[in-house]
């Protein structure tokens, strides 16, 4: 009763822990370019009722169709009304569901290690970050980890329900990401490692804890019809917009051309070691050191028991925590050979890290003697964990956008809003509000995320170059790159007043206000007359 007690209350901890860094403040940060660019296809499904997949990009539809709750119940089918807040939600949850995920766990890695990994889960500074980030990616994290719980249990009781469960998991990545796919070979070459090295051992008895039979025999037929059928059928949903658009099913096959030629054309090209050195050491200029070499060191130590067999000793599955080793290995080194990176692929593998880490605990924990000395160990892990914890709320609540920070990854500067704060106050004294013409002239990268930052305003157009203006086009505003801002005068007139905005480090903008307008803002008593007059705009000066 005691010792159930104690579990409840570090479970409670943990996802207290977990909320505390990734519920506070969602807006704070700007919305970087590849969320504003999800959060408008949803848009898009949100007002509408229809989704398309587009296979050059967008990745998997199962966000866009989750975010619709979270959608409703803030704004209902208005996307306009819709805010950072709305979408990132769904990633909050998610992040948290995936250390739940891990109370299915306890009777393979143990307790101890199931707590251990889900308080690393709950701090680590980019588990915490990319749960606040209304990308694919913790959400990929989940469903993969649902598929090896459920492969898992699967194994231990050759039961139908896991084997649907499996199915459900594995259809849900496919239809969330196409990476889902490096998972999937990860988890079958190390399913056949494990099955070769436990052969190789001559252990094909159960593990310690007498929870698995290693031979692998007895395949129900009927249960790998399950699987196929539920994770066909998951992903089939998905992609043809709940049967809507077969197109969908074919184009989610033919994606992988595109994706493809993304590992050897892009500016997301770094060399093997780019996770690793943000994991390990990172520090490019004056400011703080990013390091989770905590998680390393530890799934070092875990990695060491597993394969030198010390995990005998301890409360853990044998067979599981193999695979689980070579799954993450196997997943890091993948990760680290493709040459085209983002940071918040390596949640992939960080999550299998992660785990490990959970289980090098407690073999750090068997493996010295003495009450003092494994008091010390723990005084040691706690103050680490401190350090970790105050990363992540350095990373997530003051270098949010700052480029010194390894997982802000050319994102939109504070300053931007600045830019957004304006439009609004300016439609607050134009004679037709929102609905005044904004012009955007920039290529797509010198626009997102604005898009998303006037879905308010109807009256807008994009154009890349400023020769595709219409003639006789007169905008109140004009949002221009700088590459553009010469000949979109010559091609509208000098009739405006200009203001110079960033919208990331290597990106300015010009905002083109035209006389009039700036006339009229200016006898209003400029930003903070108006606003006093009309209330406070929806967007705050950061």
């Amino acid at each position: 009763m005691k010792s159930s007690l104690i579990s409840v209350v570090l479970i409670v901890f943990v996802l207290l822990a977990a909320l505390a860094f990734r519920l506070p403040n969602l807006s704070l940060r700007p919305m970087h370019h590849d969320e504003a660019n999800q959060a408008l296809k949803c848009g898009i499904l949100i007002e509408t009722g229809v989704y398309k997949y587009d296979s050059s990009d967008h990745h998997g539809p199962s966000m866009y169709y989750i975010t619709l709750p979270f959608a409703w119940l803030t704004s209902g089918k208005d996307f306009a009304g819709t805010s950072e807040s709305t979408f990132r939600m769904v990633q909050v949850i998610f992040g948290v569901g995936t250390i739940l995920l891990l109370l299915f766990l306890q009777d393979g890695l143990g307790r101890t290690a199931v707590f251990v990994s889900g308080l690393l889960m709950a701090i680590s500074p980019a588990m915490v970050y990319y749960s606040r980030f209304y990308i694919q990616e913790i959400l990929l994290v989940f469903f993969t980890l649902g598929l090896i719980i459920s492969g898992w249990r699967y194994f231990k009781m050759r039961t139908t329900g896991w084997a649907i469960s499996a199915g459900f998991f594995a259809g849900m990545m496919f239809a969330t990401k196409e990476t889902s796919v490096i998972a999937y070979a990860a988890i079958i070459g190390a399913s056949f490692l494990t099955f070769v090295w436990e052969r190789f051992k001559n252990h094909t008895q159960t593990s310690v804890s007498g929870s698995i039979s290693l031979p692998i025999k007895k395949f129900c037929s009927w249960h790998v019809l399950a699987f196929l059928v539920v994770a066909g059928f998951i992903s089939v949903m998905f992609f043809t917009s709940f049967f809507t658009n077969w197109r969908g099913a074919l184009d989610s096959i033919l994606a992988y051309k595109t994706y493809a030629g993304k590992s050897t054309d892009s500016p997301h090209i770094h060399p093997w070691y780019y996770y690793l050195q943000i994991l390990a050491y990172w520090k490019n200029a004056p400011g703080p050191v990013w390091s989770e070499g905590l998680i390393l060191v530890l799934a070092f130590a875990g990695l060491v028991a597993v394969l030198t067999d010390r995990v005998k000793v301890l409360d853990v599955d044998r067979v599981f925590v193999r695979f689980l080793v070579f799954y993450t290995v196997l997943m890091t080194v993948v990760y680290s050979v493709i040459p085209y990176k983002t940071p918040w692929c390596l949640l992939s593998f960080l999550s299998g890290m992660i785990l490990l880490a959970g289980v090098g605990v407690v073999f750090l924990l068997n493996l010295v003697r003495g009450h003092l000395v494994r008091g010390i160990v723990c005084v040691l892990l706690i103050a680490a964990c401190y350090n970790l914890a105050k990363q992540a709320h350095v990373t997530n609540f003051k270098y949010y956008t700052d480029p010194r920070n390894p997982y802000v990854y050319a994102h939109t500067t504070r300053d931007f809003l600045n830019l957004v704060k304006r439009v609004e106050t300016l439609s607050l004294i134009h004679p037709q509000g929102k609905k005044m013409l904004i012009a955007v002239v920039a290529s797509p990268y010198q626009t997102w995320p604005l898009p998303w930052y006037l879905r308010s305003f109807p009256e807008k157009g994009f154009w890349q170059i400023a020769r595709e203006l219409p003639e006789g086009l007169k905008p109140a505003v004009v949002v221009v790159s700088a590459d553009q801002h010469e000949a979109v005068l010559s091609r509208l007139g000098s009739g405006y007043h200009a203001e110079y905005y960033g919208l990331r480090p290597d990106v300015l903008l010009t905002m083109l206000i035209s006389n009039e307008l700036w006339d009229a803002f200016i006898k209003g008593g400029g930003a903070a007359g108006i606003e006093n007059k009309h209330g406070s705009s929806t967007t705050r000066e950061k």
